[in-house]
């Protein structure tokens, strides 16, 4: 059994948790932004493809005691490197991350695990410099009370980056972060969807890929190619047996509106690209079957009324960090207070930074829930 670490938004913990269960694996502790679990070699494969509310999964090196940096380094060192990286790989220690731990310089940790590193590859490999000329293979560092966690990167590039959206606009909802939402607020594919501000349209393609039961990462590569462990058939397997899951035969009312004519254009394009990814995916099993696209169209939010008795609105609107200012979105906060009526009987859920957001809705939410997106920190209101 591997140890793998996941990262996720702060305050995503649970449902990120719940997700890795949902695959099979047994949670091994979290922490802020992180939750650990214990999976076989096909966990590589399978968290990296499946996993909605992950922004990326690391394996674990190793786990020990570092009060001075000879015991960092010698940690390291133990490490059977060799059996990851091919001989032209280059190694970056991208992050380290310090807390409460005698040794506490993050410039230092990176340089001394580096060296670690190297030094092990050259001594096993009797190369007195490697060439670095092949791909490059991260490392991220935890020093937490003294214990070093080394870990792998296995991912590459974020995982919220699922390949299907060509262009964001001004202020994307990172498509992890859509996921998040939408398991916090228990929606289920028989339930209608609307996204008011859809922009990019990311929250209706999540719900999309999410009703259909289209693993998200299903149309893009990932960083574990680039090891020595990779295999690839048994990647090709794993991916088979993930678009086996695929459902075609739901029926679903996911839609999008928004104000503005440009973004309605890129919401149809990428969810376009999201379904062909699934389309894609449905042929290597030897399916032409496709999945329904969310309907995505041009509307003022105000002039929106309800086609269902019950439904969900969920929606990120202009927070006045990126768009617009502060004032701006207060006032368009107290336009929204007729999503209430236009929707009645409907769960409302709304994703912003500004604090005013209930004053100026005019209503107080059922539940708030705090989450880190990007680099604001933001609240969910919920409003069953």
């Amino acid at each position: 059994m591997n140890t793998f670490v996941a990262l996720c938004a702060v305050g995503a913990e649970k449902i990120l948790g719940n997700e890795i269960k949902h695959l099979g694996y047994a949670l091994a502790g979290n922490a802020p932004g992180r939750v650990s679990f214990l999976g076989d070699n096909d966990a590589l494969y399978r968290s990296n493809f499946c996993l909605r509310t992950s922004d990326r999964v690391y394996l674990q090196m190793a786990r020990y005691k570092a009060d001075n940096f000879d015991s960092l380094f010698e940690g390291c060192y133990r490490i059977d490197w060799q059996d990851f990286f091919r001989k032209d790989v280059r190694v970056v220690v991208d992050k380290v991350r310090v807390y409460k731990s005698r040794i506490n310089s993050e410039h230092t940790i990176q340089g001394m695990i580096q060296k670690a590193i190297y030094t092990k590859l050259g001594d096993i490999w009797r190369m007195n410099s490697l060439p670095e000329s092949g791909n490059q293979a991260d490392v991220r560092v935890y020093m937490e009370r003294d214990e070093a966690v080394i870990l792998l990167d296995t991912s590459g590039q974020a995982l919220h980056k699922r390949g299907y959206r060509t262009e964001g606009g001004a202020a994307p909802l990172r498509e992890t972060t859509a996921a998040v939402l939408l398991q916090e607020m228990m929606w289920r594919r028989k339930t209608p969807l609307h996204d008011p501000f859809c922009g990019s349209g990311t929250i209706a393609i999540e719900a999309t890929l999410y009703a259909h039961n289209v693993a998200p990462g299903l149309g893009r590569n990932f960083a574990y190619e680039n090891l020595s462990i990779y295999d690839s058939s048994r990647a090709l397997e794993i991916k088979k047996e993930e678009a086996s899951k695929i459902r075609t035969d739901v029926e679903c009312h996911i839609a999008g509106s928004d104000i503005d004519p440009f973004a309605i254009d890129r919401a149809k394009l990428n969810a376009e690209h999201a379904c062909t990814m699934a389309g894609r995916a449905l042929q290597l099993i030897g399916s032409d079957m496709r999945i329904e696209r969310p309907e995505f169209f041009v509307s003022d939010f105000e002039n929106l009324h309800s086609e269902f008795e019950n439904g969900l609105i969920l929606c990120n609107p202009p927070y006045g960090e990126r768009l617009g200012d502060e004032f701006q979105a207060e006032s368009l906060y107290r336009k929204m207070g007729s999503l209430i009526s236009n929707f009645e009987n409907w769960h409302i859920g709304v994703i912003t930074s500004q604090k005013s957001f209930e004053n100026c809705f005019g209503k107080k939410a059922s539940a708030v829930k705090s989450l880190k997106a990007g680099n604001l920190d933001t609240s969910f209101y919920i409003y069953r």
